[in-house]
């Protein structure tokens, strides 16, 4: 069975003719996929169209075979400004189908010279588009949209790093960054794609029918390439799709949604997570108020969740904008942020933990006080714990939220419920923390509370030295039935 897998996965595609482009058939190299689901840019599956619903699934499409041209078979065509007005829709055609041939361009020696015709024309188009010195025919649009951009840019990527070397332990930010060597030309479709999205010559009644759900999909499948230059250009293409077509809106919320759950519960792997929350933290910003219900399950489901993988360190100030944002649109979701940030607080990984208390240092800047009394229990046992931290940047982090006014002020008002909480763990650090610069903090705060309320400071210490007395005493209590029980043996043997 493994066998018939391989060889069935081996099989090459079918090379269109190049006497198709020009012809005016559109549908030519296209395939009809009513009953299959084809992912094609994803390394895995199920990141964006194998998740939706059946409906969705039907209307994906297969990318068209890019053909490989003979030497010499592309032609150098004119320069649009140089024909007559009534010309120019047919080359801008033509043009279109010259961008449609593929290359290797790990083989820098071969097909130079059409490599820059190419070039020189894609540049051209993407001059056209950006000026409107043409206004394009819904046929060419078509052309442009559904053909020649996606040959180009809806491709199957190359594996990942860690799949090349077989690896699964290498951090994702210790990869080496890899660089897509077709850049030069898949730049410049990039280009034209956005110039055509961003356009005020650009109709989107006319343009959604070729940006459809099955486009978009595709899309997000390619927030999964390594290089950094493509991913920055899905990013800008993506949000400028989602403010120009408010009908895709929904979907594309939703489709983000499914990578986020697979990366979360299934792979932990993908290079977009950082683009798709800046992405998210624009689309949050414009969130009207009050919150619809949907906006806040997406909050609780997937935002929050995000703290949990362990390479959270690459998309860690993207996260935490977004989940600010929410904060700062709805302050009554502070409650469910904190207790969703303590939920997810590492136990051993102590740069994440850093992490970690400069989001809630934010999220407290935004917080009010109700809403800080009915999550300041859980909140400060583990900031009391942090306070302890043998590694001094999580101690010293922790005591740096005494800076914040505004979180002074709340501890302030809150102090009969946190200082009994606190207290222990600031005399520990007093009495045996090694790192003087966490003693040194930990003094300033134990001052602050003092100052705050000298009465209830003084109840604290008078506990914590009973606490210690008691403790004392059950240890020697402790000591002597050990003695006991030691005598007793030597005289029994």
């Amino acid at each position: 069975m493994l066998n018939k897998i391989i060889k069935r996965g081996h099989k090459k595609v079918p090379k269109s003719d190049p006497s198709d482009f020009g012809s005016g058939n559109r549908s030519s190299g296209s395939v009809s996929t009513s009953n299959v689901v084809v992912n094609h840019a994803s390394r895995g599956t199920g990141t964006g169209a194998g998740m939706m619903n059946n409906s969705t699934q039907q209307t994906v499409m297969t990318s068209v075979a890019a053909p490989v041209p003979a030497p010499g078979t592309i032609e150098n065509l004119p320069l649009l400004k140089d024909v007559p007005m009534a010309e120019r829709q047919n080359l801008f055609l033509r043009k279109l189908q010259v961008c449609c041939y593929q290359f290797d361009f790990n083989d820098t020696m071969k097909f130079v010279r059409e490599k820059e015709i190419k070039r020189q024309t894609l540049v051209e188009l993407v001059d056209c588009i950006q000026s409107g010195a043409m206004k394009i025919t819904e046929t060419n649009q078509e052309e442009m949209v559904k053909k020649m951009i996606p040959v180009n840019i809806f491709r199957c990527l190359p594996p990942a790093s860690h799949e090349n070397t077989g690896s699964e332990n290498v951090e994702p930010e210790e990869e080496e960054q890899y660089l897509e060597p077709s850049w030069p030309h898949l730049q410049l479709v990039y280009e034209l794609l956005l110039r055509y999205i961003v356009s005020s010559d650009t109709d989107t009644k006319v343009a959604k029918r070729f940006i459809d759900h099955s486009f978009v999909l595709k899309l997000l499948d390619l927030f999964e390439s390594e290089d950094p230059r493509e991913r920055e250009y899905l990013k800008t293409i993506l949000h400028r799709i989602y403010g120009k077509f408010m009908v895709h809106r929904p979907f594309i919320r939703k489709a983000i949604n499914n990578i986020f759950y697979r990366f979360i519960y299934e792979t932990e792997r993908h290079s977009g997570i950082g683009e798709l929350l800046e992405i998210l933290g624009s689309i949050i910003n414009g969130f009207a108020l009050p919150m619809k219900e949907e906006h806040k399950l997406f909050l609780v489901r997937a935002l929050i969740p995000l703290h949990k993988p362990k390479p959270i360190a690459m998309y860690h100030q993207q996260l935490s904008y977004c989940i600010v944002q929410f904060v700062e649109k709805d302050y009554k979701l502070a409650d469910t942020v904190i207790r969703g940030l303590l939920k997810y607080w590492p136990v051993t990984n102590c740069q994440k933990e850093v992490l970690f208390l400069g989001e809630l240092e934010e999220v407290l800047e935004a917080t009010q006080a109700a809403e800080f009394q009915r999550c300041m229990v859980p909140l400060f046992r583990q900031i009391a714990r942090c306070l302890n931290s043998p590694h001094f940047q999580v101690a010293e982090r922790a005591l740096f939220l005494w800076n914040n006014e505004h979180i002074v002020g709340l501890i302030a008002q809150n102090r009969n419920v946190i200082l009994p909480i606190i207290f222990e763990a600031l005399e520990k650090n007093i009495r045996s923390h090694w790192n003087q610069a966490v003693h040194g903090l930990t003094v300033n705060v134990r001052k602050m509370f003092l100052e705050m309320d000298a009465e209830l400071f003084e109840d604290c210490q008078k506990q914590y030295a009973e606490k210690a007395a008691r403790a004392t005493e059950l240890e020697k209590q402790r000591e002597l039935r050990w003695l006991r029980l030691a005598a007793a043996a030597s005289q029994g043997g």
